[in-house]
């Protein structure tokens, strides 16, 4: 799928739905904010420091054991 057909899908869904969350009266809470959030990314943050960087990949998944 073409990058701009898939943005311009993403785009209209979260339209969609944020209509429908106005319409049902839910509120969104500000990002960050609960404590459980505060330490899952705390530790992603801790997971990519401790993970060793290595030459050429940007972005390195560990493989199954």
């Amino acid at each position: 799928m073409h990058p701009d057909t898939h943005l311009l899908l993403h785009s209209l869904r979260a339209a969609d739905l944020r209509r429908y969350a106005t319409e049902f009266g839910l509120k969104s809470t500000a990002p960050g904010t609960d404590l459980r959030t505060r330490l899952g990314w705390a530790l992603v943050e801790l997971g990519l420091r401790v993970l060793p960087h290595r030459a050429g990949h940007a972005h390195s998944i560990p493989g199954p054991a």
